[in-house]
């Protein structure tokens, strides 16, 4: 009786939830999609024009090259906070004195906006390079360091926080067992604390992730693609395309299905294999 009221009741609450779904994300994204193979300046003066634009943002060297950065942005700041967020979180679960108050440090970072941190960290890396004469656009490879930085400076407090969690959830009555039977840290780590804190490397991967891919503000605000657009990341190239260059709204908008397609396809990818990881272990 109880599924049957369920059944009959279930499209008055899931109705408005769908249709607001279908406006503000099918609708706009099967917009989206068509308007990638159009040629237009506004929405009513699409051409259809089949697939020049995706030609187009292919053979781009500044979308290419926006790619290839993108990608090796990505691959550092993964490691580089999902490695420092854990150890963190193993320094902080272990009873020392004011454990809670550096846990509310190093997760504020996290709650200030993107284009702030953008401007901050501009001045700071400035200020430093500055006793050299350069500044962040004086080299690509500053530019990239910078962006490893912020990124990591914001990233790292919220990473940290859940790898506590996991590592909270542990029972102490394994740990304590491995410690009686003379397991040392590193075995402890490596055969107890990894295996049972995988769902917060899942979470803390596919967040990191998909956050890297998708840095957009940081990315203006500290470097603007400085020098010759060669510290321009997939967002901002996108940006710069459809904004920035006059007649080229169905180019940016190709790329911006090239980029959501890329991203869904490696998340996709890295949640299938954290979580076979997960059943492994």
């Amino acid at each position: 009786m109880n599924n049957r009221k369920l059944k009959k009741y279930s499209p008055i609450f899931l109705g408005p939830m769908l249709i607001a779904f279908t406006a503000v994300f099918i609708v706009p994204f099967a917009m989206g999609l068509y308007l990638s193979l159009c040629k237009f300046t506004t929405v009513d003066n699409a051409v259809f024009t089949g697939f020049e634009n995706f030609k187009a943002a292919f053979t781009d060297q500044n979308f290419l090259n926006a790619l290839w950065f993108t990608v090796k942005f990505t691959v550092v700041s993964v490691v580089t906070v999902n490695v420092i967020a854990f150890f963190l979180a193993l320094l902080l679960t272990r009873g020392m004195r004011g454990s809670n108050l550096f846990r509310t440090v190093f997760f504020m970072p996290n709650l200030i906006g993107g284009i702030v941190l953008g401007y901050i960290w501009n001045l700071i890396l400035n200020g430093v390079l500055g006793t050299m004469g350069v500044d962040i656009t004086y080299s690509a490879s500053y530019g990239f360091w910078g962006l490893v930085i912020l990124m990591n400076w914001q990233m790292i407090g919220y990473m940290m926080v859940i790898y506590i969690a996991g590592i909270q959830s542990i029972p102490g009555s394994l740990i304590e067992a491995a410690h009686i039977d003379g397991a040392s840290g590193f075995q402890t780590l490596k055969s107890i604390i990894m295996p049972m804190i995988m769902p917060s490397v899942t979470i803390c991967t596919f967040l990191t992730l998909s956050n890297s891919f998708k840095l957009f503000d940081q990315n203006l605000a500290l470097t603007n693609g400085a020098p010759n657009r060669e510290t321009a990341m997939m967002a901002l190239d996108i940006y710069n395309t459809f904004y920035g260059s006059v007649g080229q709204q169905g180019v940016g908008q190709a790329k911006a299905v090239i980029f959501a397609v890329i991203v869904a396809l490696i998340a996709w990818i890295q949640l299938k294999i954290t979580r076979s990881r997960e059943e492994q272990m």
